[in-house]
C-alpha cells in the first residue's frame, strides 16, 4: 500500500477513478458469474490439470483477441461501434485479464 498512498497524494483523482473502475470491474463480473458461472472459462470441468488451466488460458486469450481486433479495426476506421462501446470493450479486456491471473492462480471456480 505504500506506493498507492504515495500516489494517491500525488495524483488523487486518477487513484479515485482507478478505485472507482476496479468496482465497476467486479461488479460486472459478479453478474455474469451469476449468469454463466465459472465453467464457460473452464471448458465445463473443474482446473485440476496444467492441460485443464492451459485451456482455460488459451480461451481467455482467444476472447481477448477477438476484443482487441475489434477495438484496432474500430480506432483505425474511427467508426462508431454499433453494438457495443469502446469503453464496454475496455471493460472486457481488463476482466478477461483478471480472470486469466486467477486461472493462472488455480483459483478460478473456487
Amino acid at each position: 500500500m505504500k506506493h498507492t498512498n504515495e500516489v494517491r497524494k500525488i495524483y488523487p483523482e486518477t487513484v479515485k477513478e482507478f478505485e472507482n473502475i476496479e468496482l465497476d470491474l467486479l461488479e460486472l463480473f459478479s453478474k455474469k458469474q451469476l449468469d454463466y458461472g465459472p465453467r464457460n472459462i473452464s471448458m465445463g470441468t473443474p482446473l485440476q490439470t496444467d492441460e485443464d488451466i492451459r485451456l482455460a488460458l488459451i480461451g481467455l486469450a482467444v476472447r481477448m483477441n477477438d476484443k482487441v481486433s475489434r477495438l484496432i479495426n474500430l480506432l483505425i476506421k474511427g467508426a462508431k461501434p454499433n453494438n457495443e462501446s469502446l469503453e464496454d470493450t475496455f471493460t472486457d479486456l481488463a476482466n478477461y485479464s483478471i480472470m486469466a491471473l486467477i486461472v493462472k492462480k488455480q483459483k478460478w471456480g473456487k
